[in-house]
């Protein structure tokens, strides 16, 4: 059993800045926020989940070294939680807390940027940085806000970095490397894998379809998720983890979804749980067609008795790296709703269900966890490479 707790959690993506925010336009099932964006692909307006709140300035010290949107994006979830963090250096040592992240794409537009103009002008313009497009920049840009000096680095295995991130920090806590780390996934909208994506013709040019019998493809996002993980009893525990790595094709998962399997199951073994005992599903869920073919089979196979369970990249766009942190948050919120009833994330999709898909239990808007007891929730990320991970989360026990 883990004794890993998510003490505190700060998040922004499409759908709002901060938890309050995020979390009613979440459980309304509000997918205004995808919209098409120009500018970004020649000749197309695909949707896309951008920020649109206004991000904090990079702090003075920080400017002329760190200065770009994916650290911008980080800072403004993790001034969420400033004074938690501030309390944990206080309490713990800055030797004692760790950062782990997940990113794929880090300053690699401000970079895209930089490369242009010297193509152009043959010379880098001044503001370039070659650092914002190295990986770890973001663990780096929060260690160096922070003042912290325990182990600081970035996990970039496409789709499930931010939930590996989760994974590594519980290690970190178990072998007693470290007493708190901050955790979580961070990526940008860039034109590098907006055009990737789009040459892979994998876009949807409207809100993707997730499960549907007429998806098209992924919208891609973009968020910043935030955790703060101590061994000291929480709001949310990280009950279990499980991970895998099928290796099945570059860019296509395994059809039987048999790595996708492994890794649910591996998640309830280390939970000490039964698939029965599982309250809530958050998908992976991309609107591909052969990410949802597997997954529905995958959930299938392990959930023979059903799962109320959720695609809500509908609502955010696909946000790569920070998917699975952004979706744990999303579990997390779940379980720490204010309201009584405690609102479940919805299915926003066209109904349409594909008919050489198994039949998945959907959530409906308003539907909400069990009352009067313990509730667990479990949430998939699957990537290229046949790279699988997959968290519960659940009340603490």
């Amino acid at each position: 059993m883990s004794h890993a707790y998510l003490n505190a959690l700060g998040v922004t993506c499409t759908l709002g800045s901060g938890k309050a925010a995020v979390a009613e336009a979440l459980f309304a099932g509000d997918d205004r926020c995808l919209q098409p964006e120009s500018g970004w692909i020649p000749g197309h307006a695909p949707s896309l989940g951008a920020v649109r709140t206004p991000l904090p300035a990079m702090p003075e010290s920080l400017a002329a070294s760190r200065d770009n949107r994916c650290n911008r994006l980080l800072l403004a979830a993790a001034m969420e939680i400033e004074g938690d963090i501030r309390t944990a250096i206080a309490h713990y040592g800055s030797e004692r807390i760790g950062i782990v992240l997940g990113t794929s794409t880090g300053g690699i537009e401000e970079a895209t940027d930089g490369l242009a103009a010297w193509r152009r002008d043959g010379t880098w313009p001044s503001e370039y940085r070659y650092a914002h497009q190295e990986l770890a920049g973001p663990a780096e840009c929060l260690a160096e806000w922070l003042g912290l000096a325990g182990p600081c680095y970035v996990i970039s295995t496409a789709c499930t970095s931010g939930a590996r991130a989760l994974i590594s920090a519980q290690r970190l806590l178990q072998v007693g490397v470290c007493d708190a780390v901050l955790c979580g996934g961070v990526d940008t909208l860039a034109r590098l894998p907006i055009n990737g994506f789009h040459a892979l013709e994998a876009l949807d040019p409207a809100r993707c379809n997730p499960f549907s019998r007429h998806r098209h493809g992924i919208n891609i996002g973009e968020a910043a998720a935030l955790f703060l993980m101590t061994r000291e009893r929480g709001p949310v525990q990280l009950l279990g983890s499980g991970a895998s790595s099928d290796a099945h094709h570059m860019s296509a998962p395994d059809p039987d979804g048999r790595g996708a399997m492994q890794a649910m199951r591996a998640a309830l073994a280390d939970a000490g749980l039964q698939p029965a005992q599982i309250d809530y599903l958050n998908l992976h869920g991309t609107a591909t067609e052969h990410n949802d073919r597997m997954e529905s089979r995958a959930v299938a196979d392990v959930f023979t008795d059903g799962v109320p369970c959720a695609s809500t990249k509908s609502l955010t766009g696909h946000t790569l790296a920070a998917a699975g942190a952004l979706e744990a948050a999303f579990c997390w919120l779940s379980l720490t709703d204010a309201r009584a009833m405690r609102r479940l994330p919805p299915q926003v999709w066209d109904g349409a269900a594909d008919p050489e898909q198994p039949s998945l239990n959907f959530v409906h808007t308003g539907e909400h966890l069990p009352a009067g007891r313990p509730c667990r929730l479990m949430s998939n990320s699957f990537a290229f490479g046949g790279n699988n991970a997959c968290l519960i989360l659940g009340d603490p026990r």
